[in-house]
């Protein structure tokens, strides 16, 4: 069996350092031809690029050039190469790097680019018929119908556990059949706390996941459940499923990572310990599945699973995301954008923590969803900045720049 070829975009992210980690005990089944990543970690970036023998390695960065190159000869210095013992891969730079190496030739593309940045990439690998194994979410949520429209039946492979859940849950009957699908959440950090409770979190509070170890922006927005608002949106364009038909409900322990409910009443669930090395691995592999990929949920000790609705008191985010979705257009492009601009600004401590979903609904109240013949990446581009505009303005970035 020849090893799939594998371009990762997003390298040095918690999934990509993943992907690696996993390819690295898998060499027999996978072989890296590319990396990418955003350009602020060259180290680590050099560092993968000779312990896979990549091709090619990209920056968004393009003034990180020189400093990726000079990393590399210090990691082959550290390696105990010789002079001339190693090739240097290819580098490409610049904000349209990732999506070059998402068009190469190859088996599979993993977007695990973080944000809406990484819809180009999405695009491009679908373009030039390449699997995507997409964890990059917001590609497929600001895109909707232009990433639908493209993508060939099963071209797309989710990499969210909750998405890659269902996906093995549909396994179990035919789509005709599939009554509801039901998203698990953990609730974050502040699960039972009331708003008033909320409004003086800090930013190492917001970053304490129960569960999971996950970069800095989807932790957050795990924290205000903005993460499932974009998994919902996400699960209605990935399974063709009508929003209404889709719930999210409490799970603490996440042992559940999600669930189909079939028109007999028989409901399905995927079960594993909570981390992304099984939903990493079978996209990677799909439809076969990597053996010892992660340890099995343990059966021979007790535990107890919990589950709860949602509050949408405290948590409004998802109840906004659902309205977004249902308004399509670039409302959900609108919904995005806002809240990495908002999040940004929590990181820098110009917004209280419930001021994020607060500046968020504020922006998408205020956008008009325009009427579209076909909606085109030029309409979502420019949603795009007007949010992230708002939101600034909102926020008060501007003024404070000024200043």
């Amino acid at each position: 069996m020849n090893p799939r070829s594998v371009v990762i975009l997003g390298s040095t992210g918690s999934i990509g350092t993943t992907a690696l980690e996993l390819i690295g005990r898998n060499r027999d089944r996978f072989r890296v031809l590319a990396l990418s990543a955003g350009g602020d970690n060259v180290g680590l970036l050099a560092e993968q690029a000779l312990e896979f023998g990549v091709e090619v390695v990209a920056v968004a960065k393009a003034t990180v050039a020189q400093d990726l190159q000079l990393a590399f000869y210090a990691e082959a210095q550290r390696k105990g190469y010789a002079q001339g013992e190693f090739r240097i891969p290819k580098i490409v730079t610049g904000p349209d790097a990732s999506s070059e190496l998402a068009a190469m030739p190859c088996d599979v593309v993993l977007n695990g680019i973080n944000g809406s940045v990484g819809l180009h990439a999405t695009l491009a690998a679908l373009d030039a018929g390449n699997t995507l194994a997409l964890a990059n979410k917001e590609s497929l949520v600001i895109g909707g119908p232009i990433v639908t429209r493209l993508a060939k039946p099963g071209q797309i492979i989710p990499v969210d556990s909750e998405h890659s859940a269902i996906a093995q849950c549909l396994r179990g009957g035919s789509a005709d059949e599939v009554g509801r699908l039901v998203l698990t959440a953990s609730g974050g950090p502040f699960l039972g706390r009331s708003r008033s409770e909320l409004a003086n979190v800090t930013v190492e509070q917001a970053l304490n996941h129960p569960n999971f170890a996950m970069g800095p922006v989807v932790t957050i927005n795990s924290a205000t459940l903005v993460n499932k608002g974009l998994e919902l949106i996400e699960a209605h364009l990935l399974f063709g499923i009508p929003m209404d038909r889709i719930d999210v409900v409490i799970h603490r322990q996440q042992a559940i990572h999600s669930m189909v409910e079939f028109s007999d009443g028989a409901t399905i669930a995927q079960v594993g310990v909570p981390t992304m090395t099984v939903p990493i691995a079978l996209a990677l592999g799909w439809p076969d599945r990597i053996p010892d990929a992660s340890p099995p949920w343990s059966w021979t000790e007790a535990s107890t699973w919990t589950f709860q609705p949602v509050d949408d008191a405290e948590f409004p985010s998802v109840g906004l995301a659902r309205e977004a979705g249902s308004r399509g257009g670039t409302a959900p492009a609108v919904f995005n954008a806002a809240n990495e601009v908002c999040v940004q600004a929590f990181r820098d401590g110009r917004l209280p923590f419930t001021g994020i979903v607060d500046t968020v609904a504020r922006v998408v109240t205020e956008h008009d969803v325009p009427s579209y013949v076909e909606l085109s990446v030029d309409d979502v581009l420019a949603a795009d900045a007007w949010a992230r505009d708002r939101a600034r303005q909102i926020t008060g970035v501007q003024e404070t720049q000024q200043a």
